[in-house]
């Protein structure tokens, strides 16, 4: 008898692709970093990373907001959004674990954010995977954890969620992303944080510390 192979488990990580943020600071490098670190760590599953930046014709491939239409899924003179292409890329993937890293700007806080979508049937798995990492992280770091937060909560957004109505995160929609798990970190502000982010060895110890976090959830929901 030939028993079937289990599925391997598919992690997507995101890092930011924004370069305006902040003054001499490059949001999508420190984001870069962080998920360059994750996947090195040991031990590997099957993992990729979904970057717009550099790539060629796209629409917002290295600026833009996760909240806005314009920014998203708006086409503009035929051309994809570089959110869209990192989803769609995702999707591509069948990823299962989508774990998006960003930097967070104009609160003056130093501290850690988790982000998740609202309204779906993984919530609430979902809400204890985004407590898991910023727990992991604050732990690593002197960042505070601030939390797990809904994606309606910045309450800035004019991109809505088509089955909720609520305002969301592009990225995290389960009508976009098809990945069952989808987490969104806010690591640190570009402000307060700055000499922190450009600390390598910081970065570095929150890409560990984000993967080991994830493969304690992992082994934990038997995937």
């Amino acid at each position: 008898m030939v028993l079937a192979q289990k599925k391997s488990t598919v992690v997507v990580w995101q890092p930011s692709h924004q370069t305006d943020t902040g003054v001499d600071f490059s949001e999508a490098q420190t984001c870069n970093t962080m998920v360059e670190a994750a996947m090195k760590k040991s031990p590997m599953k099957k993992e990729y990373k979904v970057w717009s930046l550099y790539e060629e014709n796209l629409h917002h491939a290295n600026v833009g907001s996760n909240t806005k239409l314009e920014h998203t899924s708006d086409v503009i003179e035929g051309k994809i959004s570089g959110y869209a292409y990192e989803i769609n890329k995702s999707n591509e993937l069948k990823a299962d674990v989508f774990i998006s890293f960003h930097n967070n700007g104009g609160t003056k806080q130093h501290a850690i954010w988790g982000f998740i979508h609202e309204g779906d049937e993984y919530e609430k798995d979902n809400r204890e995977l985004a407590a898991r990492l910023t727990a992991a992280i604050a732990s690593a770091t002197d960042l505070t954890n601030k939390g797990v937060f809904g994606d309606s909560w910045p309450d800035r957004n004019d991109y809505r969620c088509k089955e909720t109505g609520k305002r969301a995160f592009y990225s995290l929609d389960e009508q976009v992303n098809k990945a069952k798990y989808r987490v969104l970190l806010e690591i640190g502000d570009i402000g307060q944080s700055r000499d922190f982010l450009l600390n390598k060895k910081n970065l570095t110890k929150i890409g560990e510390a984000v993967k080991e976090a994830l493969l304690i959830w992992l082994k934990e929901k038997g995937l």
